[in-house]
């Protein structure tokens, strides 16, 4: 069965002044699919097979390539915008024919330029289509286990709950609204750590390592910034959490703990309004 969307091996069934049509071994009574003659490589016979990808030309035929794409239908990948049309958005997924992703499909408007992240469906049309709803294609059927660390790229935030990862393009992953706390948008590549694998497979993750190294990172950082400001900060255990993020990217338990962590080593003080180096 010719399959849209597929790299897949067909049959050379005839040829053409204008290529080969295409077909699969045993025939299953469906049209033959047109290989333009310029890709056609040199000394092929019927009956030989050809690698293909199978999708349609900007005339909504079906049409076969040796070229191949950046992603193919069960794959999520980045694509890059490339043009922006009243109907929705065209991506660059390495055909001659751009991939279109309707407005419905985006979970943000794109622009040119842009990059998003993608899987692909068959449309009621049956074109292949982009979809920037990848939620559903992910698997919750990772390798990964608690304290594990993983890549993956946000591809949605929701304020109540956190941002939702894809991890490796493959796998379902949460960062819980708890464990952020840096400013990140959709489209950030992030490395985080496991925390939990959930009953169904979905993994949630932290940005952060495990305490008691964090607490160390977190305490170099504060006194760095205490020694490139001449040894005095104006933030102590007092100062309001949305300045200690804003200004250290932590929460304010995490700074109070690092603080902490430095005045048993001797190395700050309290005084006035702030934190001393001593």
């Amino acid at each position: 069965m010719i399959e849209l969307g597929k790299i897949q091996k067909l049959e050379v069934i005839k040829l053409a002044t204008v290529g080969a049509y295409l077909n699969t071994r045993n025939n299953q009574k469906q049209e033959n699919v047109l290989l333009p003659k310029k890709q056609v490589p040199m000394d092929v016979a019927i009956g030989d097979e050809i690698e293909v990808f199978v999708y349609r030309d900007s005339s909504d035929r079906i049409i076969s390539t040796i070229n191949k794409p950046k992603m193919v239908m069960g794959e999520i990948k980045k694509l890059k915008v490339v043009e922006v049309s009243d109907i929705g958005a065209f991506l660059n997924w390495g055909l001659e024919k751009d991939l279109f992703i309707p407005f419905k499909e985006q979970t943000q408007r794109l622009q040119k330029g842009y990059e998003c992240l993608v899987g692909l469906y068959i449309d009621k049309s049956d074109r292949i289509c982009a979809t920037m709803n990848i939620y559903d294609m992910l698997s919750n059927e990772s390798p990964y286990k608690v304290d594990d660390k993983v890549k993956g790229i946000i591809f949605s935030i929701n304020k109540d709950m956190g941002a939702f990862v894809a991890i490796d393009k493959k796998y379902q992953g949460l960062i819980p609204i708890k464990e952020l706390y840096s400013d990140h948008k959709y489209g950030d590549e992030i490395e985080a750590r496991v925390t939990k694998v959930r009953e169904d497979g979905k993994l949630d993750l932290s940005l952060r390592e495990k305490s008691y190294m964090q607490m160390d990172k977190d305490a170099d950082k504060i006194y760095e910034r205490l020694i490139k400001s001449g040894g005095y900060l104006p933030y102590n255990d007092k100062t309001p959490a949305s300045k200690i993020y804003a200004e250290f990217d932590m929460s304010k338990n995490g700074f109070k703990t690092a603080i902490g962590r430095l005045l048993k080593a001797k190395k700050i003080c309290f005084v006035k309004d702030g934190i001393q180096k001593l």
